[in-house]
């Protein structure tokens, strides 16, 4: 495939994958304002309806590496166009269901139908851009997943209180066709597997290099640090200063755009700074100290939140400078790997979930600050050990 040499990134096909990633990440996170709702609706207990997400994120994994994976093998372009027009139809079924088993059948399939779009996403996005370009390119797809954080739950919110959690749902499938419609424009019909030679597949062994199964593992304890802020940081606040829902609004908001503004500056330093391993293992250490001092450290509501925005912030700085280092790759496996990728982040939030369940119970939110510093360090240790990985 052929990459352009215009200094300009192709924003059309960014904007194509930002809506995507935001449609995809949209059809579980912005579930979170309707877990009452939808347990009296639905006749279950609200822990039921919470479990979805551990269901989510399973089928989100398992089909992120088989649609990286065939994506190198039949293309890149019948994935992306299929992939988010299954997940406007799994939407509409899971807004018409009538029992909890089928809303749970249907968004297992729309994580699925999610996880086989973004690792593809961002191959489609790397490979139309210089190296030296990779990181920006990358932290914008990444900030159209964030700002469902900033964006999407609240307009959630504001859509549900009028046409309720099934009216969402439906909102978010016209934002997946969406999707379809302006991939279905930027994405050339050359997107990688039409190249290959006939018969040939990619090769799962060239693809997990040590280098990559480095980073790959190195990806699931970043995830775990981030999704145990993510997913407790609102409980902490709570638990802490007896914060009401509707006094945690402004809090959320000033988290969540941390984890963007720290997207978006890592873009740049990803492509500014020569060793992105570096970069990475430098924001996962600071990161560390920020987490032990968020929640080891209560003075006051105002100064965890902005402790927490810094967190964040420095979670959020390195992760372009990784997902260009797993991006480079050769062209014929870099969907293989970066599906792997979607895999491995949701084995960290799986784990995150899990872990935070029994610090909670053991040694409480005090625990989190440690735990969450152990293993950025792990983090940080395993991406200086791939800068001299090769093979």
């Amino acid at each position: 495939m052929s990459i352009s040499s215009s200094r300009g990134l192709p924003w059309a096909l960014i904007g194509a994958a930002c809506l995507g990633s935001f449609a995809a990440t949209s059809s579980g996170t912005t579930r979170a304002p309707f877990l009452l709702e939808m347990s009296h609706d639905l006749d279950v207990s609200m822990p039921l309806v919470a479990n979805l997400v551990s269901l989510t994120a399973t089928a989100w994994g398992l089909t992120s590496a088989l649609g990286g994976w065939m994506s190198d093998v039949i293309g890149r372009r019948p994935i992306l166009i299929a992939a988010p027009l299954a997940l406007a139809l799994t939407l509409v079924a899971q807004a018409a269901a009538g029992s909890f088993f089928w809303v749970g059948v249907w968004a297992a399939l729309s994580g699925g139908c999610a996880g086989a779009f973004t690792g593809v996403i961002f191959a489609e996005v790397s490979s139309h851009v210089h190296d030296s370009q990779r990181g920006r390119a990358l932290g914008w797809v990444m900030s159209g997943q964030s700002l469902t954080l900033v964006v999407g739950v609240p307009m959630a919110a504001a859509v549900g209180s009028v046409f309720g959690w099934r009216g969402w749902l439906l909102c978010v499938a016209g934002l997946s066709i969406a999707a379809v419609i302006s991939l279905f424009l930027t994405v050339g019909r050359g997107s990688a597997g039409h190249t290959r030679a006939a018969g040939t597949r990619p090769s799962l062994r060239a693809a997990l290099s040590r280098r990559v199964l480095g980073l790959l593992g190195t990806g699931v304890a970043e995830r775990i640090c981030y999704g145990l802020a993510v997913v407790y940081f609102a409980t902490f606040m709570q638990v802490t200063y007896h914060m009401t829902l509707i006094e945690l609004a402004i809090p959320l908001a000033v988290f969540a755009l941390g984890n963007i503004a720290g997207t978006v500056l890592g873009g740049q330093l990803a492509d500014r700074l020569r060793d992105r391993l570096l970069t990475f293992a430098v924001a996962m250490a600071l990161s560390g100290v920020a987490a032990l001092v968020l929640f080891t450290w209560h003075p006051g509501p105002a100064v965890s939140v902005a402790v927490g925005f810094v967190y964040v912030l420095l979670n959020a700085l390195g992760r372009p400078s990784y997902m260009a280092s797993l991006a480079s790759v050769p062209e014929d496996v870099r969907g293989t790997v970066l599906g792997l990728n979607g895999t491995s982040a949701s084995v960290g939030w799986i784990g995150a979930a899990a872990l935070g369940a029994v610090m909670i119970g053991s040694a409480g939110f005090e625990g989190f600050g440690p735990l969450i510093a152990l293993l950025a360090l792990l983090g940080a240790g395993g991406a200086l050990l791939s800068r001299r990985s090769r093979a």
